[in-house]
Formats: structure tokens, C-alpha cells, sequence
């Protein structure tokens, strides 16, 4: 399924923190483009490597289910 949104519109820290789990990315992937939207403005107040890492891992469980 391909979304609107480019890779160029996703963080580069949020790309690097999805591609650490696979679950996560192939979910983000999977989702409708205003899903994808919010979670890239939700990582817009994210200021370091290991909070994106966390927003990631947060956000494990609904990953899991995919």
C-alpha cells in the first residue's frame, strides 16, 4: 500500500528509530496517511536519539499487533 507521504517528510531520527524494529516500520507503513501525519507531528517536540527511541518503544505494543 503506498501512502502520500514521502520519505522526505519523515524524520530522519523517526526513520532510524522504525528501522531498529521492523514491526514498527512494516505498522507505519501500513497505516492511512492522516495516521502517519499524526505520528510524525508527534515527534516533532522529540529532542534527542534516545526520545525518539522511546517514542518508538512506546509505541511497541500496537505495533505487535499488526
Amino acid at each position: 500500500k503506498m501512502n502520500e507521504i514521502s520519505k522526505k517528510d519523515v524524520p530522519l531520527g523517526f526513520s532510524m528509530a522504525l528501522s531498529k524494529n521492523l514491526k514498527a516500520m512494516k505498522h507505519f507503513a501500513m497505516m492511512s496517511e492522516s495516521e502517519q501525519q499524526k505520528v510524525i507531528n508527534d515527534t516533532h517536540n522529540l529532542n534527542s536519539k534516545q526520545e525518539m527511541q522511546a517514542f518508538v518503544e512506546k509505541r511497541k505494543p500496537n505495533f505487535q499487533k499488526f
